[in-house]
C-alpha cells in the first residue's frame, strides 16, 4: 500500500513515520508484527534515537535483533536516529567526539553500515556549531550519514547551526498535537494582548521557518494532550473535542485516531507524523489517516474544539 508523501529534503517521505521508542519490552514476534504491519499500511520509514530503551541504543538493538533485515530489505527502508541527550549525566552534548560515538553505536546496533537521517535530539546550550559541522562532514564523507536534522530547535539555533553546517538540514521533530499545537495557534492570535495563546515563545514563526527553508517538521506525540492528561483520545477532559473527532471519524468511515493524524497531515507544510504505539493496530489505524483530506471547516472545528482561539 502507498500512502500519501511529504517533501523530504530532495526526496519524498511517507506522511506517517513508525516511532521505535517503546519496544523494549516487546518480543521478537512482536516487533516483527509491528513492522509488517507499518510496511503494509506504507510506512518505510522508522525513527529511533540512541537513548530509547533505558539504556543507549537499547531500542535500536532490539529493532535489529527481531527484524535480522536482508541487505535488499534494509534497502527499502529510511532509518532514523537521533542523538545529543546523556541521561546519564543529565546533560546534552553537541561535541564532535560524542556525535561521532553515538552515530558509530546506532550503526552498530541497527546493524547496518549508514544512517539515512541524524538528526541532533534538543539543542545543546553549549553548542559550538563548527563542532557540529566538522562531524557532520565527516560522517557525511564517510558514507555514514546520508541527511541530517535537528528536533526542538527553534528559527534562531537552526540559524546558528546553518553558520557552520554545509549539509541541508532536513528535518526538524516538534511536539504537536490537536490540543498541543503552540507552533499553529500562536499566529493565529498574533497581536492579541491579554491573551495567552497570542504569546510568542522561542522565537516565533517555525512552522513558517520550516516552510521557507524547505525543513520538514515531524510530529511527535501527536495523540498527547501535552503534559498533563496523556492521550486525549477518548479522554472524557476532552469531551467536546472527542465528539467532534468521533462524528468526523463516523463521516470518513476511519477510526477515530485516523482523524487525528488528518489533522496534523492536512496542514500544508507537509508533515510528518511520528507514531509511538506498539499496537499493530493502532499503526494501521492512525496511517489511514494520511489519505485522509479533511476540509476547512472540519480543520478548524478540530482546532476550536481542541481549545484553542480562533478570533
Amino acid at each position: 500500500m502507498r500512502m500519501k508523501t511529504v517533501s523530504f529534503g530532495s526526496a519524498t517521505a511517507p506522511a506517517v513515520i513508525a516511532g521505535m521508542m517503546r519496544i523494549d519490552d516487546k518480543d521478537d514476534a512482536h516487533i516483527r508484527t509491528l513492522y509488517e504491519t507499518a510496511r503494509t499500511a506504507g510506512i518505510d520509514f522508522f525513527d529511533h534515537a540512541d537513548i530509547y530503551g533505558g539504556s543507549m541504543h537499547h531500542c535500536e538493538a532490539r529493532f535489529a535483533d527481531a527484524l535480522q533485515l536482508t541487505s535488499s530489505e534494509r534497502d527499502e527502508i529510511v532509518l532514523q536516529t537521533k542523538c545529543g541527550i546523556v541521561p546519564s549525566q543529565g546533560m546534552f552534548d553537541f561535541s564532535y567526539a560524542h556525535i561521532v560515538a553515538q552515530v558509530e553505536g546506532s550503526l552498530a546496533a541497527l546493524r547496518t553500515d549508514r544512517l539515512d537521517v541524524l538528526l541532533l535530539h534538543r539543542p545543546d546550550a553549549l553548542v559550538e556549531p563548527e563542532e557540529v559541522a566538522r562531524a557532520f562532514d565527516d560522517l557525511e564523507s564517510a558514507g555514514k550519514v546520508k541527511a541530517f536534522g535537528v528536533s526542538n530547535h527553534t528559527p534562531r539555533q537552526i540559524d546558528l547551526l546553518r553558520t557552520a553546517v554545509r549539509q541541508p538540514l532536513v528535518a526538524n521533530q516538534l511536539q504537536l498535537s490537536i490540543t498541543h499545537a503552540p507552533i499553529i495557534a500562536q499566529p493565529v492570535a498574533a497581536n492579541m494582548a491579554g491573551h495567552a495563546q497570542s504569546v510568542v515563545r522561542d522565537g516565533g514563526g517555525i512552522v513558517e521557518y520550516c516552510r521557507i527553508n524547505g525543513i520538514t517538521i515531524q510530529a511527535w506525540s501527536p495523540f498527547q494532550d501535552g503534559f498533563s492528561h496523556g492521550v486525549f483520545l477518548g479522554n472524557p477532559e476532552y469531551a467536546e473535542l472527542n465528539a467532534v473527532i468521533d462524528r468526523l471519524a463516523a463521516a470518513h468511515d476511519v477510526t477515530p485516531i485516523a482523524i487525528a493524524t488528518a489533522w496534523i497531515t492536512r496542514h500544508p507544510a507537509g508533515m510528518q507524523v511520528v507514531l509511538g504505539t506498539t499496537t499493530p493496530q493502532r499503526v494501521q489505524d492512525a496511517a489511514a489517516g494520511a489519505d485522509i483530506e479533511l476540509t476547512r471547516p472540519e480543520w478548524y472545528e478540530l482546532f476550536r474544539a481542541g481549545g484553542h482561539l480562533l478570533p
